[in-house]
């Protein structure tokens, strides 16, 4: 009798141990099944607008005719990629590419990053709300609306920067054909326009620490300043890695809306401006052919997915606790 029972008490255990992943899966489904229906029309939402489209990278590998099809237009392997790549500019537009978007990178997290600070430590409730909503509008401005007031600005005649100088006996900038002027220009664009929005990470990030950290660093005479960079600076660097991580993923992607919406087609800037989604763009509605504009698209996403592995490792070696897997 005692055998018997001791048996039956043990059988359960290897079966769980058993089940194997699919029993695991369907386990956990049912499990957590409102949230995960909760998150169902978020993975409809990248199912069918995310996945699904993956199918057309087949386009970046054929001489795609659309009359024919991606099934009836021919195989031609890697042609597609010699296109981008047999022209002169091609170095000089990668360049302007990795350069622009390093910048954007680097000086948009450190705004963010100094706006999520401040904001958190400004006192008044209402003064913060009013400051932060001043400071996220500038997001949802339409790059086109942007560039407007933009050219109000650099306008050579005019324009409020050369009126401005004007007053000083300084004689006016020819601002749209200068290119060297212009990377400083659109990261301090890219900066008034996101960085406000992106502090809204830091400051949430900010808000979930605990508040008697704070009050012990009081009481052993730290200043704001000493708390800032002792107990705030060092609690949001995982977020601040993780969010980089998340960037690097893109810096083959120029900002188009962002560039094509102020440069659009001034062949006098693109020395410093002339970014991979620009040329590209120029090069689909002058020749028209979509297989070399998915060729480079595809290159960009694989370089970008690659980066993305490569900043992960780095950043789980040195911080893993901000590595996304």
């Amino acid at each position: 009798m005692s055998h018997t029972t001791a048996s039956q008490t043990e059988q359960p255990f290897p079966k769980s141990r058993n089940r194997g992943k699919l029993g695991a899966f369907f386990f956990e489904l049912l499990k957590n099944k409102f949230l995960y229906l909760l998150a169902l029309p978020a993975m409809i939402w990248f199912f069918v607008f995310a996945y699904l489209p993956m199918g057309g990278i087949v386009i970046a590998f054929q001489d795609f005719k659309a009359m024919k099809g991606i099934t009836g237009s021919e195989f031609i392997g890697l042609k597609n990629f010699q296109f981008f790549f047999r022209s002169s500019d091609w170095i000089q537009i990668v360049t302007n590419t990795l350069f622009l978007n390093i910048l954007f990178i680097v000086f948009n997290t450190l705004a963010a990053v100094v706006i999520a600070i401040m904001v958190t430590e400004m006192g008044g409730k209402w003064y913060k709300k009013i400051t932060q909503s001043v400071m996220i509008f500038p997001h949802f401005l339409s790059w086109t609306v942007v560039a407007m007031f933009v050219m109000a600005f650099v306008a050579t005649d005019g324009g409020f920067i050369n009126q401005i100088l004007s007053v000083f006996g300084i004689g006016p900038i020819q601002l749209l054909s200068s290119p060297g002027y212009w990377p400083l220009i659109l990261v301090l664009l890219k900066i008034w326009h996101g960085a406000g929005f992106g502090s809204i990470i830091y400051m949430a990030t900010i808000s979930g620490i605990n508040p008697d950290i704070y009050e012990s660093a009081s009481m052993d005479g730290a200043s704001r300043f000493q708390k800032i960079r002792y107990i705030t600076l060092p609690l949001i660097k995982p977020t601040v890695i993780l969010l980089t991580i998340l960037a690097v993923g893109g810096i083959f992607n120029g900002d188009f809306g962002m560039i094509y919406a102020i440069i659009g087609r001034n062949p006098l800037l693109y020395p410093t401006t002339d970014v991979i989604d620009t040329y590209l763009f120029r090069a689909m509605m002058d020749l028209g052919d979509m297989s070399m504009s998915a060729a480079i698209g595809f290159m960009q996403s694989l370089i970008g997915f690659i980066l993305v592995l490569t900043v992960n490792y780095i950043a789980k070696k040195t911080a893993p606790e901000s590595a996304i897997f």
